[in-house]
This record gives C-alpha cells, sequence and structure tokens, in this order.
C-alpha cells in the first residue's frame, strides 16, 4: 500500500532498538516542503532517544525510492524567499542525517532522483536492489543540485557527481552507483535485500551506542560547515529557479 495523502506520510516504528523510519508519497514518493520537515525534526527526535540504537530510512511500496522534490512546489516559486525555503527542505534533512548520532541505514528498493540520491548519500550505509538506478536532473531544467551535492561528492566523489549532473538525462544502474560508492550491497530482488538488511540491522542494534556514535563523528569529519554551506546553496538554487531560462523549462510540468 502507499499513501495517497497530498502532503506525504511519515511512519516511525520502533523494535528492539531499530527505528524504521518511512516516507511516502502518490507522487513517486517525492518531497513536499511539509514531508522534509517533519523527516528532518524526526531525525533530531531519534538522534536523542536513548531506546534508538539505528535507524533505517526506506519509502513506500516496490517502485520508486524517492522522485525528489515536488515539481508542484517547485512550478509555484515566485520570489527569493519562496526559493530560498523551498531548496532549504533536503538542506536541513541532510543536517539532520548528519548531526543524528546514530548510524542510518537506507533502503533503496527503486529508481530514485534528484533530492532522493542526497537522501541515499547522507546514508551511512545502504542496502538496494538492481532496480535502483539513479539519475540527477536538475541541470537540465536549469538549476543544479547543488544542496546534495556535498552529500553525493563526499560518498561518491567529484568524478561521479559531474558525470551525473552533466549527463542529466542518463539513467546510471545500481551497479554503477556501488562502484562510486553511493550503494554497500545490491541485491537481484526486494527480498533478498529484506532479509540480509534485518540481519544487518540486529546485528547493528547489539552494538555499544557510544562506539556507534564515535564511529559516526568519524564518518562524517570535515562536514562541520554544513549547516551554513547548504543554505548558501539552497539561496544560490532559488536564485536560479526564478530565471527566464528555468521559468521557461518548467512550463511543461505546470498543470
Amino acid at each position: 500500500m502507499t499513501t495517497d495523502r497530498t502532503n506525504g506520510s511519515l511512519y516511525t516504528h520502533i523494535e528492539n532498538r531499530i527505528a524504521t523510519v518511512e516516507f511516502g508519497h502518490p507522487a513517486s514518493n517525492s518531497f513536499v516542503s511539509e514531508l522534509l520537515a517533519r523527516l528532518a525534526k524526526e531525525f533530531d527526535k531519534l538522534g536523542i532517544n536513548d531506546e534508538v540504537s539505528v535507524i533505517v530510512l526506506k519509502s513506500e511500496g516496490e517502485r520508486a525510492f524517492c522522485a525528489g522534490a515536488s515539481f508542484d512546489e517547485l512550478v509555484a516559486v515566485s520570489n527569493l524567499e519562496e526559493g530560498k525555503q523551498f531548496f532549504s527542505g533536503f538542506a536541513n534533512v541532510i543536517n539532520a542525517m548528519r548531526k543524528c548520532p546514530k548510524p542510518i541505514i537506507g533502503r533503496v528498493q527503486g529508481k530514485t532522483v534528484g533530492g532522493g540520491v542526497g537522501l541515499a548519500s547522507a546514508c551511512d550505509y545502504v542496502h538496494a536492489t538492481e532496480a535502483a538506478a539513479i539519475k540527477l536532473s536538475e541541470i537540465s531544467i536549469g538549476i543544479g543540485p547543488f544542496v546534495i551535492a556535498p552529500a553525493v561528492e563526499r560518498k561518491m566523489g567529484k568524478a561521479a557527481l559531474a558525470e551525473l549532473t552533466l549527463y542529466p538525462t542518463e539513467w546510471k544502474n545500481a551497479y554503477w552507483a556501488k562502484e562510486q560508492g553511493l550503494y554497500a550491497k545490491v541485491y537481484d530482488s526486494i527480498s533478498e535485500m529484506d532479509k540480509e538488511l534485518e540481519i544487518h540491522l540486529q546485528k547493528l542494534a547489539t552494538y555499544n551506542p557510544e562506539a556507534l556514535a564515535e564511529m559516526k563523528k568519524v564518518l562524517w569529519e570535515g562536514t562541520e560547515h554544513w549547516d551554513d554551506l547548504l543554505l548558501e546553496r539552497a539561496e544560490a538554487s532559488g536564485r536560479l529557479a526564478l530565471s527566464p531560462n528555468t521559468k521557461k523549462a518548467l512550463e511543461k510540468f505546470k498543470k
């Protein structure tokens, strides 16, 4: 089942020190601003929950993992402040994931685009299926993946970031993403992935939480300036969203 709520859905289930955070939206699990804000707050909350040792991030259904940000909201941006607010959504989520002291394990069952690639990049470890192809399409509509770029580059390197951004219409398959470091493991099916994921989560949940938190700090060393950097990138993206070239490119997405 997938949600039919226009503002999306977000559910968290905690069991045996494992917090499962599941998001959904009828438009291929894309993110409206309200849903992004809820997700950022959820990571903040779980980060200080002593009953949680590890977090798994997943999306609803068996098809797309995440179609990125809401095109309806992007098309509606009419001034710089609205643009900055719109692009700050993923900035706030990535920073919340970065600062959360618990390891975040991604479960990517299908295709992921734009901000969805940013979410996967901000996970500390990712399980994916063969269907989990990725694409960064932002340049093709006159903007760029500036907010998520630091997370993508940290995980995959600048060369992979360039390949994704400068060929924005091309899908890269899950095995390419694994070779670049985005995915840790790729499986033939969702059932196979979920079986291994459960084993992995159960093991992680038994480890010393203090050691996991210290390891998380090590993994994210050198990103302390991202609070400012990602919001600066959000403002730059907001300006581009108002440019005539971008407005013209977005015309085809208007309903």
